[in-house]
């Protein structure tokens, strides 16, 4: 019980003071409803005897009906917690674990897949919320009924009630068992729920590449693997729940029929009225009722408290401390002191080792080196994506640990490689840079980054719907939308994560000059590859194992005749490669 009551506080969150309101009504409710029993008991041994006394059996009655308007009008209260409190439960909880996840580390976002938020902030919460509503309720009735059926049974005639005094609680070992079992298998279910909700979201998202090669429908592993695990736990857990069900039915069953032997022989001993007799075994049927109801609650209520604990585990994530929340950034040079960081406390060699580097304000700073040399971390932490182990971010004068995100985040514009479009209309997608712009202003932004020319082709021009992911668009029309983005939201620090890199060769001459239009007058941190499109950078930095291991400009690099030197001479190699076909005989 006290699990229970932990349980439905937390669920209830803000409506605490209702839910509460509701749970004495419920108990009151219940001790009514088992009183109404005892009454009936008096009511039908009244009724049994030879002179019956009208006066007294129509105060009994009187007495019943009284318990059971008693008992609606408490229901009543619970009902109206359940039907209109509880969706404002789930809503209440829904807009917490959304804040929580808005405040979130990204570095621990990124350790979640989509499909297990999904299921978290959907499924879960909702069973999570159960506990604070019916199971709640149903517990009481379990509880308080049984206990005051059993004083008004040994009130009636002791030796019926020590039968079921004695009987009944054997049930209860197996019960626990049913409790331990049913909470390992719902927290086994819910993990692998997860996995299966994970893996469908990828299935849905791979589908053009499984279908090409061949892994679709039913020859898809991945997703197979985590059903049919996820088919496993449920049977496992039904499977470990099964023997003790039976048994602790079987044991309740068993107090009655030893309570109805022990009250027939009473009867025929002429010390128990026949009626009497069967309103204790009515009364005893009814003690039983909730008890075996228990078992399917439990299971119920494991489930509640397993989903509460995964949404706890994302309300506990501590979000990224900020010293002083009202820290304004007014210069954007930005420079790393120092900086050490490791994605996991585990690794054995840190991602970036003690760098040191400066980006003056209004210029152009380009990182270059293999995949993995720490590139993108550096993009990252000027995001305050997570906070160093050792050195300092600033942007500015202003350590990046004493900067609330959101104002970081209004100075920074990202343009990524890979662009996620919302499945709204174009127009909706650029203005998310800065709710509230005016269609001029979305179009003239659309129009610096090449966006107007392709959607005016369009069927329904700015009004189009992108697409899930911008599947409607081409990756150079996705990329040109998510620089009009950045174009819209005029921050004065831009990142580029490699913005053409997977773009041909018209589709990149067209996104060249849109960022030409974006990062004009800003400090602009850009990741290449292709070195042929950082050329006239203001200063290129060869990242390698988490330092730098050159700076310079494009020509000084090429003088120096270092790594930069290598790179850009295997690339000019590479612009002459051909596929050439040898036929066959």
């Amino acid at each position: 019980m006290k699990r229970l009551y932990r349980l439905m506080m937390l669920a209830a969150g803000t409506r605490g003071r209702q839910f509460l309101t509701a749970l004495r009504a419920s108990v009151v409710g219940s001790v009514a409803q088992a009183a109404a029993y005892g009454v009936l008991i008096g009511l039908i041994h009244e009724l049994a005897q030879p002179d019956v006394d009208s006066a007294a059996a129509w105060t009994w009655f009187a007495a019943f009906v009284a318990l059971y308007a008693a008992e609606a009008v408490c229901r009543m209260s619970e009902l109206r917690f359940q039907y209109h409190e509880w969706a404002q439960v789930m809503s209440d909880l829904r807009l917490e674990l959304g804040e929580k996840l808005r405040t979130m580390p990204l570095r621990d976002l990124e350790k979640r897949a989509a499909g297990d938020l999904s299921a978290v902030v959907g499924g879960n919460v909702a069973y999570a919320s159960m506990g604070a509503s019916h199971i709640a309720f149903l517990f009481l009735q379990a509880a308080i009924v049984p206990v005051v059926l059993v004083i008004v049974i040994l009130a009636v005639d002791w030796r019926v009630g020590l039968v079921l005094l004695v009987t009944l609680p054997a049930a209860l070992p197996f019960v626990r068992g049913i409790q331990r079992r049913s909470g390992e298998g719902q927290r086994a279910g819910a993990a692998a729920d997860a996995v299966a909700s994970s893996r469908i979201v990828e299935y849905v998202q791979a589908l053009p590449v499984l279908r090409a090669t061949g892994q679709a429908g039913a020859s898809s592993r991945r997703l197979n693997e985590a059903l049919q695990h996820q088919t496993d736990v449920m049977s496992t857990t039904q499977k470990s729940l099964t023997l003790p069900s039976i048994v602790a039915t079987t044991a309740m069953q068993i107090g009655i029929v030893m309570a109805v032997a022990v009250g027939a022989s009473l009867v025929i001993d002429a010390d128990l009225s026949a009626a009497l007799l069967v309103a204790l075994v009515v009364a005893a049927v009814k003690l039983a009722e909730p008890l075996a109801n228990t078992a399917s609650m439990i299971a119920v209520f494991e489930l509640s408290e397993a989903s509460l604990e995964r949404i706890a585990e994302i309300m506990d994530s501590e979000p990224l401390p900020a010293a002083d929340i009202d820290t304004r950034l007014d210069r954007f040079d930005i420079s790393f002191d120092n900086v050490t960081f490791r994605y996991h406390p585990s690794d054995p060699e840190p991602v970036l080792d003690a760098l040191s580097v400066t980006l003056p304000a209004r210029s152009l700073t380009a990182l270059v080196g293999p995949s993995g040399s720490g590139k993108s971390t550096i993009s990252k932490l000027v995001t305050r994506y997570a906070d160093p182990e050792a050195g300092t971010v600033r942007i500015g004068d202003a350590d990046l640990r004493g900067v609330a995100p959101r104002e970081i985040y209004r100075h920074v514009a990202v343009v990524f490689q890979d662009v996620y479009l919302f499945n709204d209309t174009i127009r909706a997608n650029i203005a998310m840079a800065r709710p509230g712009a005016t269609d001029e202003e979305v179009e003239t932004a659309a129009r610096a980054a090449n966006v107007h020319e392709f959607v005016t082709r369009l069927p329904h021009g700015y009004d189009t719907r992108a697409g899930e992911i911008g599947g409607a668009l081409s990756g150079g029309e996705r990329q040109r939308v998510s620089i009009a983005r950045a174009i819209l939201k005029d921050a004065p620090i831009v990142i580029l994560d490699e913005p053409t890199a997977a773009l041909d060769s018209a589709s990149e001459v067209a996104v060249q000059e849109a960022i030409g239009a974006l990062v004009a007058h800003k400090t602009v941190l850009v990741i290449a590859h292709r070195l042929s499109t950082v050329v006239g950078a203001d200063q290129i930095l060869v990242i390698d194992q988490g330092r730098v291991a050159e700076r310079g400009t494009h020509t000084e690099l090429l003088e120096n005749g270092g790594r930069y030197a290598g790179m850009w001479a295997a690339q000019t190699s590479a612009r002459r490669w051909r596929v050439t076909a040898t036929a066959g005989a």
